[in-house]
């Protein structure tokens, strides 16, 4: 669905506020990275002619103010992009909807996203952020942006070498669904070819070949294999207009999406290949399409949910 926002005249004035606090964080950092820049650039002919100590000295004359100009304004941009977090985004989601909150610095814990089987690997790395609650009729739903992490470690005769890999760097999404599922179902990307469909095959819920549900929905089952511990019940969750919903999310979305129904709710995991709800710093603030893209991600959820509501007026928790 369309979610529709115009920016008011108090978060105008917010942004034309922050518009002034962001260039003066870019132009600090501009002239902080040139301070060091052109301190590293003259310390080599210096050096060459005069000694290395007269080009230490003469490379530190511009490089320790250019570090200390990073360093003070650093503080100042932890508070504008603060700002613009609950003052821009949060008073967004209020427009879009008065029930939708947003706390910046809570998001999805990893016991839970353990929890919705969705994944398997060990995590080594995580964090979440930018958590989201909102609620559509009798639907409660809540999502935040993830990046989990496992790493490898192989040794060399350099020693070892540790490399991190991503088990989800996106949003994950869940809704109450109204019912106490009897079993797990799970949707995960056909797609083992692309190398995040590899992660998803390596990654999700374990169940066997004897577990999969057959659907009567050709563009669905061309995108997605569907397992399933009670095959009765995945076939109430998964209805046409469900799956065409799923369709219609997994084309808009830059990777393929997974979901798995668990206890009484519905996960969806999508990667994503940019951050949201973040300010800009070497963009301006002042332009109509500022807040698009975190506005079109309320309408991924949206679809969801208003799908959610349709099975939810037939299914009561026992």
């Amino acid at each position: 669905m369309a979610v529709n926002f115009v920016i008011s005249p108090a978060v105008q004035s917010v942004l034309e506020e922050l518009e002034i606090q962001r260039k003066k964080i870019v132009s600090t950092n501009y002239k902080g990275w040139g301070l060091i820049l052109g301190g590293i650039l003259l310390a080599f002919p210096v050096t060459n002619f005069g000694g290395l100590i007269a080009g230490l000295l003469v490379g530190a004359a511009a490089v320790i103010p250019g570090g200390v100009m990073l360093y003070k304004i650093s503080d100042d941009t932890a508070q504008y992009k603060s700002r613009f977090k609950k003052e821009v985004v949060g008073a967004a989601l209020s427009s879009v909807d008065q029930c939708l909150t947003l706390d910046p610095t809570n998001g999805i814990s990893e016991a839970e996203f353990t929890s919705s089987q969705l994944f398997t690997t060990g995590i080594d790395r995580y964090h979440t952020e930018d958590l989201i609650c909102g609620k559509v009729d009798k639907t409660s739903f809540y999502f935040a942006e993830v990046h989990a992490e496992y790493k490898t470690e192989t040794r060399t005769k350099n020693g070892t070498q540790t490399t991190w890999h991503d088990i989800l760097k996106g949003i994950v999404f869940t809704a109450d669904f109204n019912k106490n599922f009897n079993g797990v179902t799970v949707v995960r990307p056909k797609d083992f070819g692309s190398s995040i469909g590899a992660w998803f095959s390596k990654n999700i819920f374990s169940v066997g070949d004897k577990n999969v549900v057959e659907l009567e929905n050709d563009g669905f089952n061309k995108n997605f294999v569907t397992y399933s511990t009670d095959q009765v019940e995945a076939r109430y969750i998964l209805t046409p207009a469900m799956m065409e919903r799923i369709n219609d999310l997994n084309q808009r979305s830059a990777y393929t999406v997974s979901l798995s129904f668990i206890n009484s709710s519905m996960y969806v995991a999508f990667p994503l290949d940019k951050n949201y709800f973040e300010a800009p710093v070497y963009k301006t603030l002042l332009r109509a399409d500022l807040l698009d893209d975190d506005i079109s991600i309320l309408g991924f959820m949206y679809d969801i949910v208003h799908e959610l509501d349709l099975n939810t007026r037939i299914w009561t928790k026992q």
